[in-house]
């Protein structure tokens, strides 16, 4: 580990500024724009466009990379970022917001294909697992962090909206001047999701579930605790509780996964994060159990999604992996659209608490369908570990996953 850090910390500092501006932006707008009275299906909206931007990122910035290059891509991106950042408090208006979601989106997208890019350069294949779960780590501490900051701060005010702007432009400089060559980009083939599905269907189906839980989880989070009446800070606790749960749960689920089916453990935390959240929307809680809720939340979707991924790539060959890994994350990128439209609009119907039905109605459906794959044919053979990765990764990252060597 001190290896990949001492050739990574440029690149691993770098996306951690980064993330700590996107976790602002991200539950800032939630308060902010319910301040400014926008409705509760309004701000589902510009939750979800942030998705539809991701989605197009992931499919456009391979080819914007082959064009120009790493670094160009890079700092025309990231100074995208930066000026959306500040503009969000000037133009007041929930459309203008959704549309510059999908500019926030898109360019945050094609910065995790281009750092994962050269991630994967610095790093060798006895160094590859070790480097990418140092980035997800690094990732989640800035998100984790970006949530103190948050309660810090004034949401009605110009301040919250300029620190994350700030961060994005210093986030460039440590991996802008280091001396790490830039790498090379190659096309990949494409599988066709029939095939995918074919190969697997309950990956298939559960990318598409999970991409519309965290969706629905993070963009959704502040916005609930505005219509719970939470405190600032209360609402910067709930969301950090989510990613300390999805840092904490990793490893042990991961170990648990390469010693039993990965189908019985994905259908049994899908039916635990449906009664949980089925609890959570039918009980009264007082806030210290909201954030246990929230951990428990957390701890469930970031194993599921990297269980998901290995459970796929069970099902593949070595040549099959790259296509994979693109469909697999257009799947749950496509999921994630919706995942804030609908819990947006049965949150406008029956209240806050429909925050948590929805959550939980989505476990529900992928605990079923994991029942039933395990029907249809016998457990697969086990042949790739398991390494921790959050929805936020980039195809670049689920490729490096599926074509690791077995670690057993």
């Amino acid at each position: 580990m001190l290896k990949v850090l001492a050739h990574s910390w440029p690149l691993l500092l770098g996306v951690m500024l980064l993330m700590v501006g996107n976790g602002v932006q991200g539950s800032l707008l939630g308060i902010r724009g319910a301040l400014e009275g926008f409705t509760t299906f309004q701000l589902s909206v510009v939750m979800s466009a942030y998705f539809l931007g991701f989605l197009g990122g992931s499919r456009l910035a391979p080819a914007m990379i082959r064009r120009v290059g790493h670094v160009r891509v890079f700092s025309a991106l990231g100074s995208m970022i930066s000026a959306v950042l500040v503009l969000y408090p000037l133009l007041l208006d929930w459309t203008a917001w959704a549309l510059m979601r999908v500019l926030i989106g898109f360019c945050f997208s094609g910065i995790y294909v281009t750092a994962e890019s050269w991630l994967n350069n610095t790093a060798s294949n006895e160094t590859r697992g070790q480097a990418l779960s140092a980035y997800m780590i690094v990732q989640m501490l800035g998100i984790i962090a970006s949530q103190g900051l948050l309660a810090m701060g004034d949401p009605s005010g110009f301040g919250l909206f300029i620190i994350p702007s700030v961060l994005v432009s210093l986030a460039f400089m440590p991996i802008l001047l280091a001396d790490t060559p830039a790498p090379t980009f190659d096309s990949i083939k494409a599988m066709s999701f029939r095939q995918l599905f074919v190969i697997s269907p309950l990956g298939c189906a559960g990318m598409l579930l999970t991409g519309g839980v965290f969706s629905a989880m993070f963009g959704m989070a502040s916005v609930y605790g505005a219509m719970s009446a939470m405190t600032i800070a209360q609402i910067a606790i709930f969301v950090a509780a989510m990613y300390v749960g999805g840092l904490v749960l990793q490893y042990p689920i991961g170990w648990l996964s390469d010693r039993i089916d990965r189908r019985a453990l994905i259908l049994w935390m899908s039916a635990a994060g449906a009664v949980v959240m089925g609890v959570a929307a039918a009980l009264p809680l007082p806030f210290v159990f909201e954030v246990v809720v929230a951990a428990l939340l957390g701890g469930i979707i970031n194993p599921l999604y990297s269980l998901l991924i290995a459970h796929t790539n069970d099902y593949l060959g070595k040549e099959e992996m790259p296509g994979a890994s693109a469909g697999l994350i257009f799947l749950n990128g496509f999921g994630a659209i919706f995942g804030p439209l609908v819990a947006g609009w049965l949150m406008g119907e029956i209240g806050p608490k429909g925050y948590f039905l929805i959550i939980g109605g989505f476990f529900a459906v992928l605990a079923g369908y994991a029942a039933y794959r395990m029907t249809r044919r016998a457990a697969p053979v086990q042949s790739g570990g398991y390494t921790g990765l959050s929805p936020t990764a980039s195809s670049l990252a689920v490729e490096a996953v599926l074509s690791d060597e077995p670690r057993r």
